[in-house]
């Protein structure tokens, strides 16, 4: 399944989500869609920067979190780690290298055990496997 959104159409979807089309919101999103690398704060906010577009790292924090809001990002996170933000919504799991730190994308399945847990009484939102290894570069 292709993301709905691309670099493409950034401002349209601003404006679907009734978000005002500022300068960090469309950097933001640009960048997450260009670097598919699961960026933390620490990672963006340079990288915003660079671009020449002059964001305080409040500024990119409150973008975030309105893009988030808005469903045009993900926010995950891997154990305690800093938050990751991704622009790819559509259904898909993480892979994790043990050795350098890279997150992957993971073609979405199905795990058996949470249609059977779904049969009970908990009422389950979503969920995501991550799966921890070598990657093909440190391997």
């Amino acid at each position: 399944m292709a993301n709905q959104l691309t670099t493409h159409n950034i401002d349209e979807a601003l404006t679907a989500a009734g978000l005002r089309r500022t300068p960090q919101r469309i950097a933001l999103l640009d960048y997450l869609l260009r670097h598919p690398n699961h960026a933390t704060v620490d990672e963006l906010w340079p990288a915003l920067n660079k671009r020449r577009t002059c964001a305080s790292r409040a500024t990119v924090y409150n973008a975030l979190h309105s893009l988030v809001k808005a469903g045009l990002v993900r926010e995950f996170k891997l154990d305690a780690s800093a938050a990751r933000y991704d622009a790819f919504l559509y259904p898909h799991h993480h892979f994790v290298c043990d050795r350098c730190g890279v997150v992957e994308d993971l073609e979405w399945f199905e795990v058996p055990a949470i249609r059977k847990a779904r049969s009970g009484q908990r009422n389950i939102r979503s969920y995501e496997v991550v799966v921890r290894g070598e990657c093909a570069k440190c391997r």
